[in-house]
């Protein structure tokens, strides 16, 4: 026997380890391939390290913040025997080289794949049968190299490069349905307009007020079936009234700003929406523009609730920051590709955990935010780690364990407090700031 077929003989009685075996009913390894095979990064040559495997060490990365790469690959067990049928430990090079080999087009192919079908089971409306969903920013920063100084610097006293990224999230259950991310010194608008098209039919999604912009919305509103949009009214808010609901609800017109005109002349000179003021406003926040112009379909008590719904896309910022990222203060990657990539990795699994959470919330008859986030993210790292070397009959069962036992990780309701305008604390930084040569 040749020592090419001895190889492949070895390879196809290999077992994928128990660790990866027990999260193949939700990221089937049919998804992988499939990924690595459309974005043209499958390879003819028989490596130790294929490219589904280093697509599985990514997810790892992005699931176990505090272990090194090297460890990750380790304790699952990702690579594939040598030709004596052993498992000598993989050199640190051989694991970034792999990385780079499969760029990021494949985990971005994942991405989409999962929150696609991951998103059919979120089938929960709560605001006039629409489906409530949350666009916003958030920042990654990055390690300063010269090939991530692409991505630019927040300010001109910021330290590191950094990553801007906006997200599609689902108020309900955290799940992110779409994301778009790139330099800082784009503006969230351009990276909302990427998620144009990504809102399911019968949905309304909720923006901040930086994100107003006509073609935008109008954009949004035509890229399905029943596709709306909230958003706050600034305080110099220019409108003309057209019909008057009621003094708190009315069907205004909007001037088109010069400059938009000119970039989008299917725009015309004025856009309308339907206005909603707050009776008592209790903040800075005094009313909003949206697209649902009905209002015997919407009514004006069910849409001045529905906003405050945007600060659960906030909260889940927090909680995949503090938590899943370990608090870190950059990523890992020393590239602009294997940023992306990474990126990607930290998406797919931070939607892998709310999954659980979702279906353990079903398994109690509970609401999916009732589930302790840090909680059931500790125990699926446990899991995903305890898995490795066991036998794989014991996999399904520890698997209903954590549901099981999810019992103590349901939060209690949350209370209604009484509205208070945000304040910011400013911190002082413990140490100066480090001076950086001026760019040209």
């Amino acid at each position: 026997m040749s020592e090419f077929s001895r190889e492949l003989q070895i390879a196809a009685e290999f077992h994928y380890p128990e660790s990866i075996d027990s999260f193949q009913k939700n990221i089937p390894i049919e998804w992988i391939c499939e990924a690595v095979k459309q974005t043209g990064r499958a390879a003819v040559r028989k490596r130790r390290f294929p490219a589904e495997q280093a697509v599985w060490l990514v997810l790892g990365i992005g699931l176990m913040r505090n272990h090194s790469i090297s460890d990750v690959c380790d304790k699952l067990e990702l690579a594939f025997p040598d030709s004596k049928g052993e498992l000598p430990p993989l050199a640190t090079s051989s694991i970034v080289k792999a990385r780079q080999r499969i760029g990021f087009e494949p985990l971005r192919y994942l991405f989409h794949t999962t929150a696609t079908e991951w998103e059919k089971e979120d089938t929960a409306t709560s605001v006039c049968g629409l489906k409530v969903l949350s666009v916003d920013g958030t920042q990654f920063r990055v390690p300063e190299t010269k090939d991530n100084q692409q991505f630019g610097y927040r300010s001109a006293t910021s330290t590191f490069p950094s990553v801007l990224a906006v997200t599609l999230t689902s108020t309900r259950t955290h799940l992110v349905s779409d994301v778009a991310f790139g330099p800082i010194t784009n503006s969230e608008i351009s990276y909302a307009q990427q998620l144009v098209g990504s809102a399911p039919d019968n949905s309304l999604t909720l923006f901040d007020r930086g994100f107003l912009s006509a073609e935008l919305f109008q954009s949004w509103r035509g890229a399905g079936k029943n596709i709306h949009w909230l958003t706050p009214i600034k305080s110099k808010f220019r409108y003309e009234v057209l019909e008057e609901y009621s003094p708190y609800d009315k069907l205004i017109k909007m001037p088109v700003s010069p400059q938009a005109q000119k970039e989008y002349p299917h725009l015309g000179q004025n856009w309308q929406a339907r206005l909603v003021l707050i009776p008592e406003p209790k903040g800075e926040i005094k009313g909003f523009i949206t697209s649902m112009e009905c209002p015997e379909t919407y009514p004006l008590k069910e849409i001045v609730k529905v906003y405050w719904e945007r600060w659960e896309i906030e909260q889940s910022y927090g909680e995949l920051k503090q938590n899943q990222l370990d608090n870190t203060t950059v990523l890992r990657s020393q590239k602009a590709e294997g940023i992306y990539q990474e990126l990607w990795g930290v998406f797919i699994s931070y939607n892998l955990v709310r999954l659980e959470m979702k279906r353990m919330a079903e398994y109690y008859g509970v609401e999916p935010l009732r589930i302790s986030f840090i909680n059931a993210l500790r125990l699926i790292q446990d899991e995903f780690l305890w898995c490795s070397g066991r036998t794989p009959g014991t996999v399904p069962k520890k698997l209903q364990n954590l549901r099981e036992n999810g019992k103590r990780f349901i939060l209690p309701e949350k209370r209604k407090r009484k509205p208070i305008p945000r304040q910011v604390l400013y911190k002082a930084p413990r140490y100066p700031y480090k001076k950086r040569v001026a760019r040209c």
